[in-house]
This record gives C-alpha cells, sequence and structure tokens, in this order.
C-alpha cells in the first residue's frame, strides 16, 4: 500500500524524517504489536499508525503505547457497535450532530452546541460523543483523515461547563482519536468563556491547542476563517452563511440508521484508510500492560 507522508511545516521534527525513517517506524510498531486478529491488523495500517507517530512525534515507544492502550479501549468499549438507538435520548436536543455540508477539503463536520446539554450522566454524553466520532471517521472521504468541528456558543453560560465531562472528552478525543481534529472554530463564545479556557487548555497538547480557532460573527478578521473554510452559501446561518440547513431531529436520526446499516460493511471490506473496529483481542498476543 502507498502512502503519501505529508510533511508539516509547523513540526520541525516532522520535516526531518525521511520516507523511508517514517516507514521504519512503522514496521517497528507493527513488529511490536505482534501478530493481531484480521480486522485489528486494519486497524493498524500504516495510516493509522503514521497518525499515532505523529500523536507523539516520531517517538516509536509512546506511539505504541497509545495504539495498544487504544486497541484495548476499543476491545473492551466497542465502540463501532454503538448504535443511534441507544444514544438518541442523548441526541435528541442536537448538542452534537454530523452537518450535511463539509468543508472545502471534503472534511466530515461536527456541529457542537454545549448550551443544547439534555444530561447529567458524563458516561451518556462520552458514549454519545464517541458515536458521533465514529460516524464522523465513516463518512470522511477516502483521502481525508481529519474532520472539522464547529462549536456554537449560542445560549450558553456557567450552568453548561463540567470540568469533569470536559476533561474525559479532551481525554477521549486525543488518546483515542489521535490527529482525527483539523480545525476546531470555537464561535462567539462569551468574555466569561475566557478564564474557562485558561482551566482547560492544560487539558490540551500543544498540536490540539493551535488547531482551535476563536471566531467572532462582528469581527470580520475572524470571519476571514470560516470564508476560507467553506462554502458560504452552504453554511448554515448559525455560523454566518447563506445555507438552510439545521438540525432536524427526525431527518437527522433517519440519516444515523443509515448509517449505522453501513457501519459493519465499511469495515469488512478492509478499509485500511481508517481506524478499524477491533475484535476481542487474544491476551498471548497483545501486551497491554
Amino acid at each position: 500500500m502507498s502512502l503519501d507522508f505529508k510533511k508539516s511545516s509547523s513540526n520541525s521534527s516532522e520535516e526531518s524524517i525521511t520516507d523511508e525513517e517514517q516507514q521504519a517506524k512503522i514496521t517497528e510498531i507493527q513488529k511490536l504489536i505482534g501478530p493481531l486478529p484480521e480486522k485489528l491488523a486494519i486497524y493498524c495500517s500504516d495510516a493509522t499508525i503514521v497518525r499515532y507517530l505523529r500523536a507523539r512525534n516520531w517517538n516509536v515507544k509512546k506511539a505504541t503505547k497509545m495504539l495498544k492502550e487504544t486497541l484495548k479501549w476499543r476491545a473492551e468499549y466497542k465502540p463501532e457497535e454503538i448504535r443511534w438507538e441507544e444514544v438518541a435520548h442523548e441526541a435528541e436536543t442536537g448538542k452534537i450532530y454530523r452537518s450535511n455540508y463539509v468543508d472545502k477539503h471534503g472534511r466530515t463536520v461536527l456541529v457542537m452546541r454545549p448550551s443544547c446539554q439534555n444530561s447529567k450522566s458524563t458516561k451518556g454524553q462520552i458514549r454519545h460523543l464517541v458515536y458521533c466520532m465514529e460516524n464522523a471517521v465513516l463518512n470522511l472521504p477516502a483521502d481525508q483523515e481529519q474532520m472539522v468541528w464547529l462549536i456554537d456558543f449560542n445560549g450558553f453560560n456557567l450552568s453548561h461547563i463540567s470540568l469533569k465531562v470536559t476533561r474525559e472528552t479532551s481525554h477521549v478525543l486525543q488518546e483515542r482519536y489521535p490527529e482525527r481534529l483539523g480545525v476546531a472554530i470555537l464561535y462567539n463564545p462569551p468574555k466569561f468563556f475566557e478564564p474557562f479556557w485558561k482551566v482547560v487548555k492544560p487539558f490540551l497538547e500543544p498540536k490540539t491547542q493551535n488547531k482551535v480557532k476563536f471566531v467572532y460573527s462582528d469581527d470580520l478578521s475572524t470571519m476571514k476563517i470560516m470564508e476560507d473554510l467553506f462554502d458560504m452559501e452552504k453554511l448554515e446561518s448559525a455560523f454566518g452563511g447563506n445555507g438552510d440547513s439545521g438540525f432536524n431531529i427526525s431527518k437527522f436520526a433517519e440519516r444515523m440508521r443509515g448509517d449505522d446499516k453501513r457501519m459493519p460493511a465499511f469495515w469488512t471490506r478492509g478499509n485500511t484508510q481508517f481506524a478499524a473496529p477491533p475484535e476481542p483481542m487474544p491476551t498471548s498476543t497483545v501486551d497491554m500492560e
């Protein structure tokens, strides 16, 4: 399988690594992981391992540890088996949903509205988040591995802030879905969010912090970020676009049920571009410690 190792201008360590050195690191990790069941081997494709290496600045030992922990998590949590009916009660307010438009790079867009929080269950909120992430990956085009998050702060107040949920969310997104975030747009965050952001930032790795962009509808310089990323005719009006799309629970539920039916076939067909759901792993073949 050929793999396009794109260099990142913001990562000097990556720039200094040749394609041959990158491939050597991939091979080393594959040897450290050892033999795997077929579905699990798909999850450890070259493209997936590269994401883990990038997330750990090309450190083989750290990337291997991260990948092993994710394999163990997926074997126990079984995120690929979560279905719409299980999380529908969490989703009914539209606090997280996959939009029906993409950005100019064709990337999946997840819309998040923290003011629409309708649950006090951390477990339920995280399970819903994982379902949305799995669905977003399912809908990524073959030439993309990353997605966009649009976070709408309309109606947001202090009661919507939970450090516990924030901590759990950042852990899942960074440790279980490394290098899946292309950019996160914080749209019209209120002034009182700034001190909260200072508390949240330590939870985030520097790479993730750099992907977070603050955009204000009354600031033309920041709105330029939206114009550069999106077709404004398709972008929904809540984010300054001219599109009339939004969240409709009935239509969204129908889309999700359709995607649920596609999920098993998506992985069984041997898609090596994305992370695949593992089967329960024999402890004799993978050391999780």
